[in-house]
């Protein structure tokens, strides 16, 4: 009890002692596409922007487009933000007014509801107070999210009679954000989710070891006709211990590390987990210690129960080397241990994977770099390394030994594409060998809530993304997403280290290990999506995706998402709908 108390006191004495702190700019919005294409068009890289680290602070941000205009506005140099990314950079700023220097930077409403409601432009409720006991400020806002989708799907083979050609989705709930007396930001959304989903999805969700989790979510309840139910919770409070070098986060959510479309070390493809946060900015230093918890694998869950945990921790440091080029190295460790978390991995200096040897081994050790580099003022090149286990002599040899476990990426993005104001291009590889990210255990593999914490394909795969955006005027976005991979897969019972969420001590054979290992499957996925701003934060979409999936003499695995055919899956789709404060829901990432 006496401990609990001395923590406590500390915490108290930091959070009163801090300086002042910020919120995040929510995951998967047009934001961070900005933000990073105004970084590669300005011809250098922003020491205090971290978009390989994501979420982002809303601080940073706003202070790099502050930046942005004042240079664009500079009468000695030539303008070269276009009229769509001015409204962008304005618009953006707005949103996130509580960082602008000038109050009025945050646009208000000509026409406010019964005075109280929308004042502000962007925020159903808007409060910023000064108060003496909260040290001249107090900072709200609170907003809606709803969403909502219609799609109509056909499928060849037809499937069961059960399986509707419409599909429906909607989401509503409430999201709030704010500070107090700027030591202490605080942020909390929460969803209430009815979804239905396309027939590949269903499957993936009903056949892949039972999940009892849907896609980028957790537990779901009632399923009714292809109906799932279920909440998304996200919320965390931030403080800076060092003023703008030094800042703390707890909560539950996700995070993305990377500079590609997908991620060798960390997706938000899985479900929220709880966290603890460090991150600090030191000059071209950008380094982040993450402690997370995680839920191991599981078959089915059972009314009332108390779901057992694993943690990680994770450390990511970037340089900016020169103006141009950032570095990154990146470590996870994967563990088990009965109800409490290791010491030894609260380490929060990099190369913690030592600790790991010292523990005898038996933990999951992940080791990674990175890099992103900008030419040209148009063209960003970007890649990752991941490396899970190896030895030299077996790497060089010709025997393809299994244990050698590693994965690379390799990217491009074109800003302003043959000269043609705000069409953007992109293009990307990723390939991980079989038994990356797999474990000796079913505890340590690198999955949370029976869901992948990086690639949601999992291993032993080559996957190509090549990406169209293009915003001709303002609040109009059209994009073109083509996806091809292919995978092996894990089937009669044989491990071809395919399958992240089996042992790689039953490995089918030990040598002779190639990229893709056991049948062939492939995968072919097109999605275009046209999305209208109607106001800010609220769009209408409307698009369509096709998907085929394949596997060569038709073997397909128990955990496929071709439902009870043995056969090729065609699916195709069309979808029209409405979201408020919330990014849009698609499902091409597998």
């Amino acid at each position: 009890m006496r401990r609990k108390a001395y923590l406590l006191a500390l915490a108290l004495s930091i959070i009163t002692t801090s300086f002042a702190q910020t919120t995040f700019l929510p995951l998967n919005t047009e934001n961070y596409h900005l933000l990073d294409r105004l970084e590669t068009r300005s011809g250098k890289l922003c020491d205090s922007l971290s978009l390989w680290d994501r979420p982002e602070a809303r601080r940073n941000a706003v202070n790099f487009l502050e930046t942005v205009k004042e240079k664009n506005n500079n009468t000695a140099l030539k303008p070269w933000l276009s009229k769509v990314d001015r409204y962008n950079v304005d618009q953006m700023i707005s949103e996130n007014g509580e960082w602008a220097p000038k109050d009025e930077e945050t646009i208000d409403s000509r026409r406010p509801w019964l005075k109280f409601f929308y004042k502000k432009q962007y925020n159903l409720i808007h409060i910023k107070t000064h108060d003496f006991l909260l040290d001249n400020n107090f900072f709200l806002v609170v907003n809606p999210v709803l969403n909502g989708v219609a799609m109509y799907q056909q499928n060849s083979p037809t499937p069961p009679a059960n399986v509707k050609s419409t599909r429906l989705y909607s989401g509503r709930g409430a999201e709030l954000r704010g500070w107090i007396g700027k030591r202490v930001g605080f942020y909390t959304s929460i969803t209430d989710n009815q979804e239905q989903y396309p027939y590949f999805v269903e499957n993936w969700i009903k056949k892949n070891n039972k999940l009892t989790a849907v896609p980028g979510a957790d537990n779901y309840k009632n399923v009714k006709q292809g109906n799932f139910d279920y909440m998304q919770a996200t919320g965390y409070i931030n403080f800076d211990v060092v003023k703008n070098h030094l800042g703390v986060t707890f909560g539950r959510g996700k995070h993305f590390i990377g500079d590609g479309i997908s991620s060798l070390f960390l997706t938000d493809n899985a479900a929220n987990m709880t966290f603890l946060q460090l991150q600090a900015r030191i000059w071209k230093l950008n380094y982040e210690c993450l402690y997370v918890e995680l839920a191991p694998q599981f078959n089915t869950m059972t009314k009332d129960t108390i779901m057992s945990h694993k943690y990680s921790t994770i450390h990511y440091l970037n340089i900016n080397t020169f103006k141009w080029l950032s570095i990154g190295l990146f470590e996870a460790e994967v563990f088990s241990r009965p109800n409490y978390y290791e010491w030894s991995y609260l380490n929060p200096i990099i190369f913690t994977t030592a600790l790991n040897r010292a523990n005898g081994s038996g933990d999951k050790s992940i080791l990674g770099m990175s890099f992103k580099a900008i030419a040209a003022k148009h063209v960003q090149i970007y890649g990752q390394l991941l490396f899970n286990e190896f030895r030299y002599q077996e790497l060089i040899s010709s025997k393809k030994w299994y244990g050698n476990k590693y994965g690379f990426q390799l990217g491009f993005k074109y800003f302003d594409a043959l000269t043609v104001k705000n069409l953007d291009l992109q293009g990307e590889v990723d390939a991980v060998r079989p038994y990356t990210y797999s474990s000796q255990d079913t505890m340590a593999n690198f999955t949370h809530y029976n869901q992948p914490l990086a690639d949601p394909i999992g291993a032993g795969f080559i996957k190509v993304i090549g990406q169209v955006k293009y915003n001709p005027i303002r609040n109009l976005y059209l994009s073109l997403r083509g996806t091809f991979y292919v995978q092996g897969v894990d089937t009669a019972g044989r491990n071809y280290g395919n399958t992240i969420f089996n042992n790689y001590t039953t490995a089918d054979h030990i040598y002779g290990v190639t990229w893709i290992n056991g049948p062939r499957g492939t995968c072919q996925l097109i999605n275009m999506n046209i999305s209208y701003q109607l106001r800010r934060n609220l769009f209408f979409d409307l698009g369509c995706t096709y998907r085929k999936y394949m596997v060569a003499g038709n073997a397909y695995p128990a955990y496929s998402t071709t439902g009870p055919v043995t056969g090729p899956l065609t699916t195709n789709y069309v979808y029209f709908g409405l979201r408020l404060n919330c990014a849009r829901r698609d499902y091409d990432f597998f």
